[in-house]
């Protein structure tokens, strides 16, 4: 059973045209800036080896991954890193007009694995970007956030992972404020925390009811291009990073605390990128 709903409309050509140009730095150095039209269709078209493994953001890692020894993590490329500090300042308004993003999730997720690092739920569905087609591979939670908006962590945020068929990735990331209890996240700890973080054997979920709570009715977002937040943090990697965070309530965040309370990456340096804001 799937629960439709449209993201927004307008914007998102002109928007991933600007933000890769300007970011894609590691793929044409020196060479002049394409064209708006050039830029989109080489991103959508260009092949890539970005695979989400157990972990949605990297490679597999048997146990823990060690948040407190990150400077020993695998890395190989770049100066496209995730996650970043948005200074909203800085941000540059999205151009408006064409284009839309749609989400199709399912509600029947087929595994949830306490995998070491994070709560990993694979789940199905399609998320339509600009006309370019992705599919759901699984969503995860990191607490505390790791993007920080004006040098601010969230208590929490998810991340639900799509992929496309060349290979392409884009991330939807949510933050989670404090607040009232989150009806969708209790789904997703209620499962889990019987298991414990070393459980390897993946956990059949029941359906979700209210899996579309932990995704904001306000859809405004900043855009940026980056990598993933685990090893081999590889990148070129679609950020989609809501402004409007979802509520958890208190109890929630300390129940995951009890698996993780420190599985987020360090901000890293923009290095010149240009984030996109787009308003709703």
């Amino acid at each position: 059973m799937k629960n439709p709903i449209i993201i927004w409309r307008g914007g998102v050509a002109a928007a991933l045209a600007l933000g890769l140009a300007l970011s894609l730095t590691g793929c044409a150095i020196g060479s002049p800036d394409p064209s708006p039209t050039d830029t989109v269709s080489q991103s959508a078209s260009a092949s890539s080896s970005l695979e989400p493994s157990s972990s949605g953001s990297g490679e597999a890692v048997e146990g823990r991954l060690d948040y407190d020894d990150q400077a020993d993590w695998q890395f190989i490329s770049g100066q496209m890193q995730s996650p970043i500090d948005i200074v909203s300042a800085d941000a540059q308004p999205m151009a408006e007009g064409g284009g839309a993003i749609q989400l199709d999730y399912a509600t029947d997720p087929t595994a949830m694995e306490n995998n070491g690092h994070s709560i990993e739920v694979a789940d199905s569905g399609s998320a339509i970007i600009d006309g370019r087609s992705f599919t759901l591979t699984q969503f995860h939670f990191h607490a505390a956030s790791e993007h920080t908006i004006d040098g601010q962590h969230y208590p929490m945020e998810a991340h639900f992972v799509h992929k496309a068929a060349d290979g392409r990735i884009a991330v939807l990331a949510v933050f989670f404020e404090l607040g009232e209890a989150n009806p969708g996240f209790r789904e997703v700890l209620d499962e889990i925390m019987p298991m414990q973080y070393d459980s390897t054997i993946p956990h059949d979920p029941p359906a979700f009811t209210d899996l579309m709570t932990m995704i904001p009715t306000d859809l405004s977002y900043y855009h940026y291009l980056g990598s993933l937040t685990t090893p081999p943090l590889t990148e070129n990697v679609e950020w989609y990073v809501m402004k409007t965070p979802v509520q958890v309530s208190a109890d929630q965040v300390t129940d995951f605390a009890q698996l993780y309370s420190h599985n987020n990456r360090d901000t890293q340096p923009v290095d010149g990128r240009v984030v996109l804001d787009h308003q709703a």
